[in-house]
C-alpha cells in the first residue's frame, strides 16, 4: 500500500472532490491547489489529517503543508483523484483568476524576480565575505586588513568581485531576460536588450553626474540634429523592468501580425531597435527617476530622527506584508537602494522577522514538548525558518495558533528598532535567517549577531507570556 493512499483519498473528499479542483501541483513542501470554490474545503478536517502540518491560502492557491515527502503524497493524490497535476506555471496562471488586480500585479512581479533571487543571495554573501577580508582591520591590533597581510586573500578579494560584478553591475541583463521569459517574448533578445543597458562603452550614472558637476566630457551619440547621452543603467532595476515590458509588448504585437515567411527578420529588428532607442531616451531616464525616488523615500524614513520608529513599525508589520504578498514589491526597491544608497536598510529588518518567526515556533515546541504533533510540525519548521525559509513556521504553526505569530511580530518590531539605533545596514539581500549576518556591512556583522540573539530571547519571552493569555485558545493535538 502506498504511504499516503488513505490520507490522499480523505483529502480529495475534504477539499470538495475532484469536481472542485481546477488544477494542482506541488513545491518543496506543499501541495498547491486552485479550487473552483475555496469555501468547500474543510480546513479544520484537512489540518487534522496525520500527514498535514498546516494550510493557508496565498496567491489564489490553497496550499497544504505536507513536508519533505510531498512528492510521494502528490503521486498518491494523483492516483486517488484520477487526475494529472499541472505544471507550476499552469497552476499559477489558473490561480490568478482568483486574484484582484493588485494581487495579480504582485504575483507577476514576484515571478519576474524568483529566478534571479539565488544569484542575488550569492552576491550578497560574496560582498559580505569581501567585507570581512578586505574592509575590516582585524589583524595586528586592529590596524591592518587580512588582504594587506596575506597576498592569497588579496587575490581572493579581487577574484570574487568578478562574480559580484556579474550579479549586481549586470543585473539589468537578468531582469530583462526574466521579464521576456514571463511575457513569452524572445529570451535571447531579452538578454541582448539587457546588455545594451550595461555596455562597457556607456558611462556609469556616477561618472555622468560627476561630469555634469565638474564640466567634464559627456559621451554622446551624435545624430547631427540631436544627441543622446551615452549613459548606462548598471545595477538599475526599475529601468530594466520597464524596458523589458515595452520590448515584450512590441515583440508580441509584431509576432501576431507579421507574416510567418518574414517574421524571423522583421520581428526581432523592429522590436529590438526601437526598444533600445526608447531605453536611452525616454524609458531609462524615467525608470531611473522612479527607482531613485523610491530608494530616497526609504532613505528619508530610515535616516530621519525617527528612523528607529520607522524601522520598528516596518519590523512589526512585515509579517502582515508576507501574508498578503506585498513583501514581493519591496525586492525591486531594495535592489535599487544598493545602487542609489550603497546598501539596504530594510533587509536587516526582514532577517530579524524571519529569525523571530522561527524562534516563535521553537518556543511553541518547548511549551508543548509533550505533544508529538507539536514536535513533528514544529521542529522542521523552526529549523528551516532559521535557514531563511519561514513559510512552514509562519503558516504551519504561528498563524494557526496565533499567539506565537503575535509574539514574533512584537519581537521583530523591538529588535528592528534596536538594529536601526545601532545603524545596521546590509550590503545586499541575502539569506533571511541566521546566516543573514554575512550580508551586513563588515562593521555591523558582530552587532547584528547580538541583535539576532536579543530577537530570539525576546521572541521566547513574548511567546511564553502570550501563551498564558486568552490568545492561547486552540488545542494542540
Amino acid at each position: 500500500m502506498s504511504e499516503f493512499k488513505n490520507d490522499a483519498k480523505e483529502m480529495l473528499e475534504l477539499i470538495g472532490g475532484k469536481e472542485n479542483i481546477v488544477s494542482f501541483t506541488h513545491c518543496a513542501t506543499r501541495m498547491r491547489f486552485v479550487l473552483a470554490d475555496q469555501s468547500k474545503a474543510d480546513v479544520k478536517k484537512i489540518e487534522a489529517l496525520p500527514c498535514v502540518k498546516g494550510s493557508f491560502t496565498q496567491g489564489g492557491q490553497f496550499q497544504i503543508i505536507i513536508g519533505n515527502k510531498v512528492s510521494i503524497f502528490y503521486d498518491d493524490f494523483c492516483q486517488a483523484a484520477g487526475m494529472e497535476g499541472a505544471s507550476k506555471e499552469e497552476t499559477k496562471s489558473e490561480a490568478k483568476t482568483n486574484m484582484n488586480l493588485l494581487q495579480r500585479l504582485l504575483a507577476n512581479l514576484s515571478e519576474v524576480f524568483a529566478p534571479i533571487i539565488p544569484a542575488i543571495i550569492v552576491g550578497g554573501l560574496i560582498l559580505g565575505f569581501r567585507n570581512v577580508i578586505g574592509d575590516m582591520a582585524l589583524l595586528n591590533g586592529g590596524t591592518q586588513k587580512i588582504t594587506e597581510v596575506y597576498p592569497f586573500w588579496n587575490g581572493v578579494y579581487n577574484f570574487l568581485w568578478l562574480i559580484g560584478e556579474a550579479i549586481f553591475t549586470f543585473l539589468p541583463v537578468t531582469i530583462t531576460w526574466s521579464v521576456c521569459k514571463k511575457m513569452n517574448a524572445d529570451q535571447t533578445l531579452g538578454i541582448v536588450l539587457g546588455l545594451t543597458l550595461v555596455s562597457p562603452q556607456l558611462m556609469s550614472a556616477s561618472d555622468f553626474v560627476s561630469a555634469m558637476a565638474t564640466g567634464g566630457e559627456i559621451k554622446v551619440w551624435d545624430f547631427g540634429a540631436f544627441q543622446i547621452n551615452m549613459v548606462g543603467y548598471q545595477s538599475q532595476v526599475i529601468p530594466a523592468i520597464l524596458v523589458g515590458i515595452v520590448f515584450s509588448l512590441i515583440y508580441k504585437f509584431l509576432k501576431k501580425r507579421v507574416p510567418e515567411m518574414i517574421s524571423m527578420i522583421i520581428v526581432p529588428f523592429f522590436s529590438l531597435v526601437p526598444s533600445v532607442l526608447l531605453a536611452h531616451t525616454v524609458i531609462g531616464p524615467f525608470g531611473r527617476m522612479i527607482g531613485d525616488g523610491l530608494a530616497n523615500v526609504i532613505q528619508v524614513g530610515f535616516n530621519s530622527s525617527f528612523s528607529w520608529i520607522v524601522s520598528g513599525i516596518y519590523g512589526l508589520v512585515y509579517p502582515l506584508m508576507v501574508i498578503t504578498g506585498l513583501h514581493h514589491s519591496m525586492l525591486p526597491i531594495d535592489l535599487q537602494s544598493v545602487e542609489v544608497l550603497g546598501g539596504i536598510y530594510t533587509f536587516p529588518v526582514v532577517a530579524l522577522n524571519n529569525v523571530a518567526q522561527a524562534s516563535a515556533v521553537a518556543a511553541f515546541v518547548v511549551l508543548n514538548h509533550k505533544s508529538a504533533k507539536a514536535k513533528e510540525v514544529g521542529v522542521p519548521a523552526f529549523i528551516s525558518g532559521y535557514l531563511g525559509v519561514t513559510e512552514p513556521a509562519m503558516f504551519g504553526v504561528n498563524l494557526k495558533y496565533l499567539y506565537p505569530f503575535i509574539a514574533a511580530m512584537l519581537a521583530s518590531g523591538v529588535s528592528s528598532m534596536i538594529s536601526r539605533l545601532i545603524g545596521i545596514i546590509a550590503n545586499s539581500v541575502g539569506v533571511g535567517g541566521l546566516p543573514a549576518f554575512l550580508s551586513m556591512r563588515g562593521e555591523y556583522m558582530l552587532p547584528f549577531i547580538g541583535v539576532m540573539a536579543l530577537d530570539i530571547v525576546l521572541t521566547f519571552l513574548f511567546t511564553f507570556v502570550l501563551s498564558k493569555t486568552k490568545l492561547n485558545s486552540r488545542k494542540v493535538d
